[in-house]
């Protein structure tokens, strides 16, 4: 008997042992996965807005609710985290925007306010509330000091945070202002307005300038680009508009876009910009030569209202009516070189993917976009019209 009990004794610690073992294989911790690009966010809303910050690893996102939320991203998969919330807005947050430090991040709403968030405590710091008599819907940050904002009927202030008040408030504009851009001198401000004009101010002068020619549909977006040559707008009806700097009067050149609308660009280099459509897709463009280049991702089915570019132009965001902040790879897009030469294309027309997120839809979208390496030997292919840009 005393064998036997010897025996069970020396087969439970075998398996206690095995047990053990076990345990400890899976308590090993395994290497966290490191992505292309970070995970998406989920909202609790649609996200009107979204604002890279200048200096860190960090989004600012605002949603129809008037709610305001700071994310930190990361490519290291479950590794973004809210970092806090804000409910300050009454109504919709319609833009968002870091300062230039970082340190503080300006907001307007559809409450015609204007706020300014400590960005590290998450803290209301400076509150505007009847900035505008009617709804704010544009935002740009001008200097340290200096800021405009644009409203639902036309109206642009330019504001002095030291004195608190604005010292422009002009209405030149018959529809509400969707953008506002300024030069590298800090001397002229643009707007773009759902009245299908672009407008000219003189912040030095705080005076209006003129207005261009009325455009199909709404101007929605305003960049300058080219190096300061050129300032381009999208549209509602999904065209570009280009213009000459100094000749703001009349588009230089114009070319439609097979995209329902051009809502917000944003450039990436001094020649392609990316657009973002209600239809859902975002679009890499070039612009002289006019090309659409490829896709860049997509909200499938979703309009998307923003982009931003992160500050070392490694991803652009973008949030849409499925709540959701999606982050795309445009690394490659700055050694992308678009030539004059267009080749002949299939007959499938969809969109070249440009990204490993984006949906490769078969066309051969490089008709005309070249990496460096390959630009000998091709200007013997034959021109022809792009089938999806005409430019006028």
């Amino acid at each position: 008997m005393a064998t036997s009990i010897e025996h069970e004794d020396s087969f439970e610690q075998e398996e206690a042992g095995e047990e053990t073992e076990e345990e400890e294989t899976e308590e090993e911790p395994k290497a966290p996965k490191i992505r292309e690009t970070p995970e998406d966010i989920k909202l609790e809303a649609i996200g009107n807005t979204i604002a890279f910050h200048p200096n860190q690893d960090i989004l600012a996102a605002g949603d129809i609710d008037g709610d305001i939320y700071l994310y930190s991203y990361s490519c290291t998969e479950g590794a973004n985290k809210e970092l806090w919330s804000s409910g300050h807005h009454l109504k919709s947050c319609r833009k968002v925007l870091f300062s230039s430090d970082g340190q503080k991040l300006f907001s307007v709403s559809k409450d015609k306010a204007v706020h300014i968030m400590d960005v590290e405590a998450g803290k209301l710091v400076t509150r505007i509330p009847k900035a505008h008599t009617v709804p704010v819907n544009a935002l740009l940050l001008v200097d340290e000091n200096i800021f405009a904002t644009g409203d639902d009927e036309g109206t642009l202030k330019v504001w002095d945070l030291r004195k608190g008040t604005s010292f422009m408030d002009l209405k030149h504009h018959e529809d509400y202002i969707s953008d506002i851009a300024i030069d590298q001198a800090k001397r002229t401000l643009l707007t773009s307005s759902g009245d299908g004009t672009m407008g000219v101010f003189n912040i030095k002068r705080r005076r209006f300038e003129l207005l261009s020619e009325f455009q199909n549909g709404d101007l929605t977006s305003v960049s300058i680009m080219k190096r300061g040559r050129k300032v381009v707008c999208g549209s509602s009806e999904g065209t570009v508009y280009i213009f000459n700097w100094n000749g703001f009067g009349a588009t230089s050149d114009r070319f439609a876009v097979q995209a329902e609308s051009l809502d917000c660009i944003v450039p990436i280099t001094d020649n392609i910009l990316c657009a973002a459509s209600t239809d859902g897709v975002i679009r890499a463009i070039s612009i002289l030569p006019n090309r659409v280049v490829g896709s860049i991702g997509q909200h499938v089915g979703e309009a998307i209202e923003e982009i931003a570019r992160s500050r070392d132009s490694r991803f652009l965001a973008s949030c849409a009516h499925d709540e959701l902040i999606k982050f795309w790879d445009i690394s490659s897009i700055p050694e992308m070189k678009v030539t004059d030469y267009r080749r002949r294309k299939k007959k499938d027309r969809r969109l070249k993917a440009l990204s490993n997120k984006a949906f490769d839809t078969g066309q051969n979208f490089f008709a005309g976009l070249l990496d460096t390496t390959e630009e000998n030997g091709k200007e013997e292919e034959e021109e022809e019209d792009d089938d999806d840009s005409g430019s006028d």
